[in-house]
């Protein structure tokens, strides 16, 4: 059985009334401060890296950070705190879903 499709929240770096968040490296702040959550980032050999449930992208010329929603799973907290730093900052923030790879396909018509 395939797994369920995981939602990601896409913190936008405009506000609800348009204007751009400032500072302009909120986003790497963002990430960077989420960087320890994740797989394969604790001991000895851990490195400083965005964490692949926290990451900041550029859409177009607008800064985002895109949070999985499995980081609600291993620290709820954290999820938490990216969310409401959105909703402090009156950022937009817009949920998307992985769809299946079958998805929209043009299925043939059988004889």
């Amino acid at each position: 059985m395939a797994e369920a499709p995981f939602t990601e929240y896409f913190i936008q770096g405009i506000t609800k009334d348009g204007r751009k968040f400032r500072p302009s490296d909120w986003a790497e702040r963002l990430a960077g401060v989420m960087s320890s959550y994740g797989p394969g980032v604790k001991g000895p050999n851990a490195r400083l890296q965005y964490s692949v449930y926290v990451r900041p992208v550029l859409l177009g010329d607008v800064k985002v950070v895109i949070v999985d929603s499995r980081l609600r799973n291993i620290e709820p907290m954290a999820f938490d705190f990216c969310m409401n730093f959105a909703k402090d900052n009156n950022l937009v923030v817009t949920e998307a879903c992985e769809l299946p790879h079958h998805h929209g396909a043009v299925q043939k018509a059988k004889r």
